[in-house]
C-alpha cells in the first residue's frame, strides 16, 4: 500500500466529476438553510452524520471486498430519492472511468460492464481505493471528506463565502470526521461476516425533499 495513492483519490482534482455537483447545498443555499458560515458547518455536520456514514460505510465494505452488485442493491435501498440515485449512479461512472484509468484492475472491469450506466458512487470509490491498494479506513475518509468538503467548497461559489472560513469549518470538524470514518469501518467489518444489514442506514429527509426540487429547477449551477 503507498498512502501517495489516498492523496491522488482524495485530492480535489481527481477527475471523477464531483467538482459539479453540491451535495444538496445549492437546494439549502436557496431554502435559506445557508447563510455563512455557522450555518454552513450545521448543513456539513448533518451531512456528515446521516449520509456521509452511509457513504462512508459503503466505501468501506466495497474495500474489504464484499460483492460490489450487493453493495449497490444496499445503497438504492438508502437513497429514497430518485434524483439522488441518478446522481450517484452518474458520479459513479465518472469515478469509474477515472479509477480504471489510473489503477487498472480486473475488480473494476466486472462492475463496470455489470453497471455500464453506474454504480454508486461509493461502491466504486470502494473498490477504486482497493484497486490503489487501499484500505477501508482510507477508503472511508475519502468518502466522509468528499461528502462535506464537496458541499463547502459549493458554498464558496454560491454565496461568495470567504474561503478561509469554508476551510475553518472543514477543520472544525475534522474529529468528527475521525468518529464517523471510525464507525463506518467498524461496520463495514462486521458486514463482512453479518451481511449489508450491518452496514448504517441513516435517514436526512431534507436532503432528499432538498434534491427532488433541485432537480426540478430550469436554472442551476450544480448537477445536484
Amino acid at each position: 500500500m503507498t498512502r501517495a495513492a489516498l492523496l491522488v483519490l482524495a485530492d480535489g482534482r481527481f477527475p471523477a466529476g464531483g467538482h459539479a455537483h453540491s451535495g444538496g447545498a445549492e437546494a439549502a443555499v436557496k431554502a435559506g438553510r445557508i447563510t455563512g458560515a455557522a450555518s454552513l458547518e450545521d448543513f456539513c455536520r448533518g451531512r456528515l452524520y446521516t449520509s456521509g456514514a452511509v457513504t462512508a460505510a459503503l466505501a468501506a465494505a466495497a474495500a474489504l471486498g464484499i460483492d460490489p452488485g450487493t453493495l449497490d442493491e444496499a445503497a438504492d435501498a438508502r437513497t429514497p430519492s430518485a434524483a439522488l440515485r441518478v446522481a450517484a449512479r452518474k458520479l459513479g461512472r465518472q469515478m469509474m472511468r477515472a479509477a480504471r484509468a489510473t489503477w487498472p484492475h480486473p475488480e473494476l472491469d466486472v462492475l463496470a460492464r455489470q453497471f455500464p450506466k453506474g454504480a454508486h458512487q461509493p461502491v466504486v470509490l470502494g473498490l477504486a481505493a482497493r484497486a490503489a491498494g487501499l484500505g477501508a479506513e482510507d477508503a472511508a475518509y475519502c468518502s466522509a471528506y468528499e461528502g462535506v468538503g464537496g458541499a463547502a467548497t459549493a458554498v464558496v461559489r454560491l454565496l461568495s463565502l470567504d474561503p478561509f472560513d469554508a476551510t475553518g469549518v472543514l477543520a472544525r470538524l475534522a474529529p468528527e470526521v475521525d468518529r464517523v470514518v471510525a464507525d463506518a469501518v467498524e461496520a463495514a467489518r462486521r458486514a463482512v461476516d453479518l451481511g449489508v444489514d450491518a452496514l448504517p442506514a441513516g435517514s436526512a429527509p431534507l436532503l432528499e425533499i432538498g434534491a427532488e426540487a433541485h432537480a426540478a429547477w430550469p436554472v442551476r449551477l450544480f448537477a445536484s
